[in-house]
């Protein structure tokens, strides 16, 4: 357990002691700085309907879902792609740990600097819940705001377990970056084409079930969760995990 916990620390401070981190903090947090500030404007429309729209504009806008998509890839494409690049991965896997722990050390540091970058964002709440216009108090409703965080928290666990595992399998990160940035597009890249590639019932539901994107226009953002978007999300993130572990254990048969 003490191995564990010196692995996580290891991991998650190194993306404090690496450009990429605050490249990626800083990237995140000026994309989200600027939706905020439409959702805002919206908020302060005279029209009533910009009220209950705000945290949809925030997410279901594809600068969000530009920046979603490419952020999961760099903060994974090191985890195992410099180790093998460098030579440390022998290291690692000589060192008293289960390849189950040393994958679940490097996911959980990964995926709580993913949190991290989300803590600023929860200064627009007190903003976002309670606004003074003149005379006239408004705010938007607390349900969509919570479901829509935990939307984002099952939704990057996923992307990250994508990312996770194509860098256990390639040593360079820039290559790890590129094929997660592409099976992530996958998640999302139906949403935006739905009337071209859904012309069946079948189909739109099969887009539907896949596109994150249409998760949180129709679900997440409007205050309602849907098991099948739970469904989704964990089933892959844990086979994305089995994967990872069986590509390290692998390397143990060579």
């Amino acid at each position: 357990m003490l191995a564990t916990l010196t692995l996580i620390r290891r991991e998650f401070s190194a993306y404090f002691f690496s450009p990429i981190g605050y490249a990626v903090l800083f990237l995140f947090l000026i994309v989200m700085g600027c939706l905020f500030y439409l959702s805002v404007d919206e908020l302060t429309a005279e029209d009533p309907y910009g009220i209950s729209t705000s945290m949809e504009i925030l997410v279901n806008n594809i600068a969000f879902w530009l920046i979603f998509a490419i952020i999961p890839p760099l903060l994974t494409m090191r985890l195992f792609a410099e180790e093998r690049a460098t030579g440390t991965i022998e290291m690692l896997l000589t060192a008293p740990l289960h390849d189950w722990q040393v994958v679940i050390s490097k996911y959980l540091a990964c995926y709580a600097f993913f949190l991290v970058m989300w803590l600023p964002t929860l200064l627009y709440l007190p903003v976002l819940l309670d606004w003074q216009v003149g005379t006239l108090k408004v705010g938007i409703d607390p349900g969509p705001v919570w479901t829509t965080y935990i939307g984002v928290a099952l939704a990057g666990a996923m992307f990250l377990s994508i990312g996770m595992c194509v860098s256990s399998f390639v040593k360079s990160q820039m290559v790890a970056a590129l094929i997660s940035l592409v099976l992530g597009l996958v998640f999302l890249i139906f949403a935006f084409a739905e009337p071209l590639v859904a012309s069946s019932g079948i189909g739109r539901q099969g887009v539907f079930f896949v596109s994150v994107p249409l998760h949180f226009a129709r679900n997440f953002s409007r205050g309602l969760i849907d098991s099948r978007q739970l469904i989704l999300y964990c089933s892959v993130t844990l086979f994305c995990i089995f994967l990872t572990i069986r590509s390290l254990e692998s390397r143990r048969w060579r």
